[in-house]
């Protein structure tokens, strides 16, 4: 069961530093930051101006506070970059400039084993959090980037596991069958590893089993069938529409054999539209709290904040992000 106590504790055994690149900008990232160093859920470093936020803010205490316009890593930083996408057409000149870009540089900080990981987003797009993320750090080998929400909380239709992973809800527009494999695959194992679950993984669709056949519905069947393939000990159905797969009366009637159905605790939803609209329908209108988005598949570790983020999201999504250092 995920328990955001639970989570901050065992981020404390880690030893590990995140970077935040929004200090200068972001009062919420500021209080975030301090309560995590000050509660040892990881070391803190700030990308801005120390002078500026010192006496803004004052207990910086044990906050690193780096600032790229005047660092001695800038010029080091820029010629990583360079040297990263110059065959890209990225001209040395643009690098010097990205170095002093505070998301650029705080990517290469965790690129170059400095931080451990990094948090933004309480004012940055997505686009702008994760692109330099996906040009310098960049997914794992033969990977895909993606995304999940944690949905936490009482509701009748999570049992007594409190606890739902939802995905794609932030990146991949339209996944082909092949992509939401590996998506099913990365939450699969961020489900065990942070959330300590045991999923039961539903591939939503508007369709049970071959109630509609369209293209939309083949897409998820397939994807189903390659999981279960590549993936033998992932224990997953699909397709399923939303009532088969969490509500068992609904279950036993459309789909009584599958394993999933009627208890499913990860949704893989077939697109993005359908999974940030329902995202946002579960936490406003459901009365549980989300976490995320979660960005999974990357070598290292970089999380996007919803910019509807409240510090007590900040600081689990931090603990979360320690969680995936490897």
């Amino acid at each position: 069961m995920f328990n955001p106590k639970k989570i901050i504790k065992l981020a404390k055994t880690k030893n590990k530093t995140i970077v935040f690149p929004e200090a200068d900008f972001s009062e919420r990232i500021v209080e975030a930051g301090k309560f995590v160093n000050k509660s040892k859920i990881a070391k803190v470093i700030f990308i801005g101006d120390e002078s500026s936020l010192i006496l803004k803010h004052k207990d910086l205490h044990g906050i690193t506070i780096i600032n790229p316009k005047t660092s001695a890593l800038t010029a080091e930083i820029a010629d990583i970059i360079f040297e990263k996408r110059k065959e890209k057409g990225l001209s040395l000149k643009k690098a010097k400039e990205l170095a002093t870009n505070p998301i650029y540089f705080a990517t290469m900080l965790v690129e170059m084993g400095i931080a451990d990981g990094m948090v933004c987003g309480a004012e940055t797009s997505t686009s702008d959090t994760l692109r330099p993320a996906l040009q310098l750090i960049r997914a794992e080998e033969n990977g895909l980037v993606c995304s999940c929400n944690i949905m936490y909380g009482k509701h009748k239709l999570l049992d007594k596991s409190q606890t739902l992973v939802i995905g794609d809800c932030g990146l991949n527009v339209s996944p082909t069958a092949e992509e939401l494999a590996e998506i099913t695959r990365n939450i699969d194992e961020f489900a065990k590893k942070v959330c300590q679950i045991s999923p039961r993984i539903a591939l939503l669709s508007f369709s049970t089993k071959g109630s509609a056949v369209t293209t939309e519905t083949k897409k998820v069947a397939l994807a189903t069938k390659l999981v279960k393939e590549k993936y033998p000990k992932i224990v997953c159905d699909g397709e399923l529409q939303l009532d088969s797969a969490m509500i068992d009366r609904v279950a036993k009637i459309k789909c009584p054999d599958s394993p999933v159905a009627g208890k499913a605790n990860v949704l893989i939803f077939p697109e993005l539209q359908s999974g940030n609209i329902c995202y946002k329908t579960i936490e406003r209108f459901g009365g549980l709290q989300a976490f995320g988005p979660i960005t999974l598949g990357l070598k290292k570790p970089v999380n996007d904040l919803s910019r509807g983020c409240n510090i007590n999201d900040i600081i689990i999504v931090t603990a979360i992000t320690v969680l995936q250092c490897k």
